[in-house]
């Protein structure tokens, strides 16, 4: 990474500066690292991203920047991290999940870019090191995955030379070093600024790493630009309320509001940031684009939901949930239907505690959240083992038990959150259908997400064990587990043969269990689950 970046007193001034977004961009130089706020739509800085765009579109300036991100910013089309997604604007790339940035992942695959995939946690993390001028983030977080060094070191193209992650042996035991490189510029986004470059955030669904990103580039000697929905130029924000101090900040923007939505789905919901329904206080959307809620909706079709009906067998009174996105969305809606919402406690990596979460583009954010934290100290939460469960997503699983849902078929998805959610809690249940087509109803080895070996390793069998996790991979149709000899067979469903609807849909033989056990027929025909009953004797046994 260029550490060689200087500004001179024209690009940084003593006081931050009101500024139009167009005049902000014009300060980042060739060259520099440039990294930017949010989880999918939530906290991204969208005013600044189109004047930047727009910029390197006219002037073809500037050039061979280096772009870091943690969440994935993006709405699998044109917003977010799409809009920058330019050869020659962009050098190098170092993000955490991919899968909405369809126009980078695109320039990472045809090897346009140096590109890297960190897991989500440790880029959030490594942050805070970067302002505290620490050399790096010494973690087991990506051991025995692709980011590990004596796999794939991160690297996601054959163009992609520097190392930036080593392993070092800490008291015998192995770790992943990550090495720390200034930020040059950050791109963050609050709610309100004053004249003292306060900015708040109490309209904003998340936090996310702004706090951390801003000290980073600060301490860099670089630059932070701050969009903003409004400037207070008549009182200063309550101490308590100010989320980045203007110590920190010399560029504010303010949005318009089209450019300025909450999510990418939902332009504002007060729910969403914890505020009472009534205290909306935001002009209304644009008549050019459609609000809806993004409900738990991933799991509607009958294998999805049986998949997630099952995988909530697994959950325990008072446990404390990571959810991830796409089939295990689902969990969120059997929850209400059996009535059993509070009894767990749901969060999302993005910082949420509580609440109701939400899915597809509002995917992070949650209704009456319980609270709300920096997403660095949930994944300090998170790696530490405060876990109890995680129900994650599947797109290969191979024949030792090793998941991958990071790179697959020529499609870069992206880790995000996952290696570090999947390392460390205490039990994992991955969720997929048993086939890639799931449309399909006769099922070939060839439409199986089960292979002899995964195109890359997300999640490590082998780490799993030694660190004695339960794992679990639930399909509609069947159920493994992880044992010390890889992928076994516990549980299949009433009606299915063996054989011919299991077996030989396999490019494998997995291990199988004996006795064979047999899906609860609640699980497929409707009928409650159980679980306010289950709940309670959980209860009673403690």
């Amino acid at each position: 990474m260029n550490a060689s970046i200087h500004f001179s007193s024209n690009f940084s001034p003593r006081k931050p500066q009101i500024v139009s977004a167009e005049d902000a961009v014009s300060r980042i130089p060739d060259g520099a690292t440039l990294a930017t706020s949010g989880f999918v739509g939530i906290g991204f800085p969208e005013e600044i991203a189109i004047a930047l765009e727009n910029r390197f579109l006219q002037t073809a300036s500037p050039r061979n920047l280096k772009l870091v991100f943690s969440a994935g910013q993006g709405d699998g089309a044109v917003r977010g991290l799409n809009r920058i997604a330019h050869a020659g604007l962009l050098s190098s790339v170092i993000g955490g999940h991919w899968g909405l940035i369809p126009r980078l992942s695109r320039l990472a695959m045809n090897n346009q870019i140096d590109a890297y995939n960190l897991p989500l946690g440790i880029i959030s993390c490594l942050y805070r090191e970067i302002a505290a001028g620490r050399p790096g983030l010494l973690s087991k977080v990506g051991l025995g995955t692709f980011v590990d060094p004596r796999l794939e070191g991160a690297k996601l193209n054959s163009c992609t030379r520097e190392d930036l992650v080593e392993v070092m042996n800490v008291r015998g035991e192995d770790h992943l070093f990550y090495r720390s490189f200034p930020i040059h510029v950050a791109m963050i986004r609050g709610t309100c600024a004053d004249l003292n470059g306060n900015v708040s955030m109490e309209k904003e669904a998340l936090t996310v790493d702004s706090l951390s990103l801003a000290m980073a580039a600060r301490n860099s000697g670089g630059l932070v630009i701050v969009q903003v929905e409004e400037i207070l130029e008549d009182k200063s924000i309550p101490s308590r309320q100010v989320k980045i101090p203007g110590v920190l900040v010399d560029y504010i923007v303010r949005s318009t509001p089209d450019n300025h939505w909450q999510t990418f789905n939902t332009y504002f919901d007060p729910v969403l940031s914890g505020q009472p329904s009534e205290q909306t206080g935001r002009q209304a959307p644009s008549p050019t684009r459609s609000v809806t809620k993004s409900a738990t909706k991933s799991a509607t079709k009958p294998d999805r939901l049986a998949i997630a009906r099952r995988a909530a067998l697994e959950l325990e009174s008072g446990a404390v949930v990571n959810i991830g996105i796409g089939i295990p969305e689902g969990l969120s809606d059997v929850l209400v239907q059996e009535g059993v919402s509070d009894a767990v406690t749901l969060t999302t990596e993005a910082g949420v505690i509580g609440g109701q979460l939400m899915g597809g583009l509002d995917f992070g954010s949650a209704i009456n959240p319980h609270a709300v934290l920096d997403q660095p100290y949930q994944f300090d939460f998170y790696d530490g083992g405060g876990l109890d469960i995680a129900f994650l997503g599947l797109a290969q699983v191979d024949t030792q038990g090793n998941v991958n849902v990071s790179k697959f078929a020529g499609r870069l998805a992206g880790a995000g959150g996952f290696i570090n959610i999947s390392q460390n809690a205490r039990t994992v249940v991955f969720m997929g259908t048993f086939a890639a087509d799931s449309k399909s109803t006769s099922l070939s080895k060839q439409s199986g997400k089960f292979v002899p070996q995964v195109e890359q390793v997300t999640f490590s069998a082998a780490q799993a064990v030694k660190n004695q996790q339960r794992v679990l991979y639930v399909t509609e149709r069947c159920v493994f587990d992880l044992c010390p000899d890889g992928l076994r067979l516990i549980e299949i469903r009433a009606g299915l043969d063996l054989q011919n609807d299991i077996l030989d849909c396999m490019s494998f033989r997995p291990l199988i269990a004996a006795p064979l056990r047999v899906t609860p027929t609640a699980v497929h025909d409707g009928t409650s689950l159980g679980l306010q009953q289950q709940f309670l004797k959980d209860q009673h046994h403690e």
